[in-house]
């Protein structure tokens, strides 16, 4: 080979090495693919049952020309998959939730504690029901820590939601712990952990009542829906008149009206036949559909692991968590920007729409500080509700940064990536190559 050519190779080398951030070739230049896990399964199956329930002209559940019984089968089959006894199918995660605090009674005078992790409609559930949330702060699992959850019960009170975040469990063994020891209701919410587990026992089977959501971000999904699951009798009567007319119904669908606990107020968070069809048909794909994303976040985790100065999420149970998410936290929050941008660059990204690959800190209102209505206390009626009621007074609820330092600290520290539920073998190795290329150049 002569100079000249030796010299070009040379460069070429050094750019094909160098950051794609500084100029240099990046690993990939196709998107990957959106997030969207139990989208990338819908097929014709979906299609079949969304066009035998129009077919029927009976999109209502109880009653219809040639009723289907799809959500009745759905809750059947959810709840079997669950291990519960009871399954209550609703139009979404936030209805889920504000069905769930209807049957326990949450009302005035009493505080739920929250993590600082979570989705907005957690807060705002308890917000609306004119009870006060409270802020516990996470640990390392990114999830409800149960020393910090210790520390924030009051004799006001009443019960913890803990949030299955980011598609793993949290130590909800522990949480579950202090609930019992304290006497507190316990409300999971699995809206991101669907089909998750903890030493062989699926999440939303641990607590007193549990919430899930099929939006269209979920692992399984009908565009939109939730489910209310629990145990206990009591309670899931208690749901179904609050998601229906407000009574509970006996076995021939007639209204119950001579139990005082169960004549309630409803709040129409009925589910469609439509929807519990298409519900039935992801169901049944939700275990490959984690089982892809699980494949996928290990392959990438264990490289990772490999790479010193990447920290990665700790994990309660690998084997239950779902994999949704990838974790991964820095010495600083400038570290984590560097190798954010840089990944980025590197084309590790969806575009034109798509969380994919971002800070933590600009995960909107996953973040405690990020939920404005809860740091500023606004209220509906513009006359302070919940926070100046009688009932209430007293309350020393902070919302405002800083009320968590844990979370805090994490979030300005770590990047979240998606893991979508159709990632090629090639893109996996596109994500780990671009990985040790950003930490050859800014952690080595």
């Amino acid at each position: 080979m002569r100079s000249g050519e030796n010299t070009a190779v040379q460069d070429a080398a050094q750019i094909q090495g160098r950051l794609a951030i500084h100029g240099g070739t990046p690993i990939r230049t196709e998107p990957l693919p959106l997030e969207f896990p139990g989208v990338h399964h819908i097929d014709e199956q979906e299609s079949e049952a969304a066009a035998r329930v129009i077919a029927s002209r009976s999109l209502f559940r109880y009653y219809g020309l040639n009723p289907q019984k799809e959500v009745e089968a759905f809750e059947r089959e959810f709840a079997g998959f669950l291990g519960v006894s009871h399954a209550l199918a609703v139009t979404s995660g936030t209805g889920a939730l504000n069905v769930a605090l209807s049957a326990l009674g949450i009302g005035p005078g009493q505080e739920v504690i929250v993590p600082a992790y979570m989705w907005v409609a957690v807060a705002g559930a308890v917000v609306s029901h004119g009870a006060i949330p409270v802020l516990a702060d996470i640990d390392d699992t990114f999830c409800l820590d149960p020393k910090s959850l210790e520390e924030r019960i009051s004799p006001k009170t009443s019960g913890i939601i803990v949030v299955h975040m980011s598609g793993a469990p949290a130590d909800i063994k522990a949480i579950r712990e202090v609930a019992r020891r304290r006497n507190l209701f316990l409300v999971e919410d699995c809206a991101q952990c669907i089909g998750g587990s903890v030493d062989g026992q699926k999440v939303g089977s641990f607590g007193d009542i549990a919430t899930f959501s099929f939006q269209m971000n979920k692992n399984i999904t009908s565009g939109e829906g939730g489910c209310v699951v629990t145990n206990d009798r009591r309670l899931y009567e208690r749901a179904f008149a609050c998601h229906d007319l407000g009574y509970a119904r006996d076995e021939k669908g007639r209204l119950k009206l001579d139990n005082p606990d169960l004549l309630l107020w409803g709040l129409g968070y009925r589910m469609d036949e439509l929807r519990g069809a298409l519900l039935r048909i992801q169901l049944a794909k939700l275990p490959q559909i984690t089982a892809n994303m699980h494949r996928s976040k290990y392959r990438i985790r264990k490289a990772l692991e490999r790479l010193p100065g990447i920290g990665l999420r700790r994990i309660v149970d690998p084997e239950g968590d779902t994999g949704p998410f990838l974790i991964t936290t820095y010495r600083d929050a400038l570290t984590a920007k560097l190798v954010n941008q840089a990944l980025r660059a590197e084309g590790i990204v969806t575009f034109p729409q798509g969380i994919s690959n971002i800070m933590m800190s600009d995960w909107g209102m996953h973040l405690y500080y990020n939920i404005a209505s809860l740091v500023q206390r606004t209220s509906v009626d513009g006359k302070g509700f919940p926070w100046k009621l009688s009932e209430n007074s007293g309350s020393t609820a902070r919302y405002e940064k800083g009320t968590c330092p844990v979370a805090d600290s994490l979030f300005e520290r770590s990047t979240l990536l998606a893991i979508p539920s159709s990632l090629s073998e090639r893109d996996e190795e596109d994500i780990i190559q671009a990985f040790e290329k950003v930490h050859g150049a800014l952690l080595a």
